[in-house]
């Protein structure tokens, strides 16, 4: 696969380049987008020769017989994850956000409390307020640079209101890859205040070299009368627009109460997404996102090098996703004035830090996943509007 290669997206509906005018002021005529969360690369041939199938068939009806679909899923999980799982276990969603969202409707009453580690993905609080529950944030601990949990804090912040909590594992902003050791004490903390865990793993197969991301399931078994697992192809294999995820329900009672919910709003898959999916879950897809993660390894040496060299910013260690989580608080400027430099000077669309919650204040995330090229043009241009530091 050639990740080098320059694809327009300009004019194609793409969110994440066609918007960020609208949404940063920054001009689609020569701006960067690295805000929305996918990629600049075109899926692996297995998943387009999948489809090309499609259109030559030429019917675009039901879909029906999930096996080979749902052996795919398996396959995946256990080669990839080392995760055996029943097929029996899986729903099928409308992506994770619609998987979260059915998670706090199912799980959850009006007024009760959800709770997460922030800073952390900004669609969770959104979905949270939007069903009429509470965010409790439990923020996570700035360790020089590196993202760590504090539960004996955790444990003041909780007032019993709380019936859920949503992990996001690997971590996104922040990009760590939590240790086994670490998931443990979720799991503990979670049984400590009878919370039922969804643990989001959408980023679980873009881990950079030299990490090893632990699937909650394998970190303690312990776990599995409350645990929801959510993963999917579609981070993995940019192919988003698909709108397919994968809830995996291991609990026979909580996987009967999910289910009510999903015949009661009448939610199934659409067949364009399940076809591109058991064709990525394939030892073609595998291969391919092996050179995807050693390429975002490289982009992320190459943004890392360049913004850490700029006195008073910080990019965080990055051991999972393509999301650089960019820290500018030793500029000792305001949020409005290193914002305005980006986004005005640098001509780049980011993230901003508040989205994702308490402790996002000082940062901006930038997406890695496009040509190398960019990444340095993107570099540059932020060294460029941050002269005067240097």
């Amino acid at each position: 696969m050639n990740f080098d290669r320059p694809i327009d997206r300009h004019n194609t509906h793409s969110q994440k380049w066609d918007m960020m005018e609208k949404i940063y002021g920054v001009p689609s005529d020569g701006g960067i987008a690295m805000w929305v969360a996918d990629m600049d690369f075109q899926p692996p041939h297995c998943v387009s020769a999948a489809l090309q199938r499609m259109v030559d068939h030429g019917i675009y009806g039901y879909y029906g017989d999930e096996r080979s679909y749902l052996a795919a899923i398996g396959w995946w999980m256990a080669e990839r994850h080392g995760w055996k799982i029943d097929p029996d276990w899986v729903f099928t969603t409308h992506g994770l956000v619609n998987g979260t969202a059915m998670c706090v409707d199912a799980f959850t009453d009006p007024g009760d409390g959800v709770v997460l580690f922030t800073p952390v993905y900004h669609a969770f609080a959104r979905i949270i307020k939007a069903a009429g529950r509470h965010v409790v944030e439990c923020p996570l601990s700035n360790a020089n640079g590196r993202y760590e949990m504090d539960f004996a804090a955790y444990d003041d912040i909780l007032d019993g209101s709380e019936k859920l909590l949503i992990l996001c594992s690997p971590h996104n902003p922040g990009g760590r890859v939590w240790t086994r050791e670490e998931l443990q004490g979720v799991a503990d903390f979670a049984k400590r205040h009878d919370l039922l865990l969804v643990s989001d793993e959408i980023h679980h197969d873009l881990v950079m070299p030299g990490q090893t991301h632990t699937p909650m399931p394998l970190a303690d078994d312990s776990i599995l009368d409350r645990l929801v697992m959510m993963t999917a192809t579609t981070k993995t294999f940019n192919i988003a627009g698909a709108h397919l995820g994968n809830v995996i329900i291991p609990d026979d009672a909580l996987r009967a109460r999910f289910a009510t919910r999903m015949a009661a709003l009448g939610l199934s898959p659409n067949s364009f997404g399940l076809v591109m999916a058991e064709a990525a879950y394939s030892p073609e897809g595998a291969a391919w996102v092996d050179e995807l993660t050693l390429y975002l390894d490289g982009n992320r040496q190459v943004f890392d090098k360049a913004i850490n060299a700029i006195p008073g910013l910080r990019s965080m260690p990055l051991e999972a996703t393509y999301l650089a989580w960019v820290d500018f608080s030793g500029t000792g400027m305001d949020r409005a004035e290193f914002t305005r430099r980006v986004e005005q000077d640098a001509r780049i669309a980011a993230n901003h830090g508040p989205t994702f919650g308490t402790g996002g204040e000082d940062f901006l995330r930038f997406n890695l996943a496009t040509p190398r090229a960019r990444v340095k043009e993107a570099a540059e241009r932020l060294q460029q509007a941050f002269a005067d530091l240097q």
